[in-house]
């Protein structure tokens, strides 16, 4: 946090801006792909009754689950600061 009172300066409320939009779209984009892999079989050999439901149904649950945790790992990796200053280095040493 800034010194001017405890706000946010504009680079961080962006950088927040950023991330927050950067976890949303990961996150949807492995949630589908969940789904396709998961539910897409139901689909693909035409399958109906408890079958198909079954695999929607539990594509459709693991897609909500991974969509919750890419989130919530994305915003507090950002909250911590968990990027490294110096892409490709991992400790000041490197």
């Amino acid at each position: 946090m800034d010194t001017n009172g405890g706000r946010r300066s504009q680079r961080e409320r962006d950088a927040a801006t950023v991330e927050i939009g950067y976890a949303l779209c990961s996150a949807a984009f492995a949630a589908a792909v969940l789904f396709g892999a998961v539910a897409g079989p139901a689909y693909l050999f035409g399958l109906t009754g408890g079958p198909r439901a079954a695999l929607v149904g539990s594509g459709a649950v693991s897609a909500v689950v991974v969509f919750l945790v890419r989130v919530v790992s994305v915003l507090v990796r950002f909250a911590r600061g968990g990027q490294p200053s110096q892409p490709g280095r991992t400790s000041p040493d490197s």
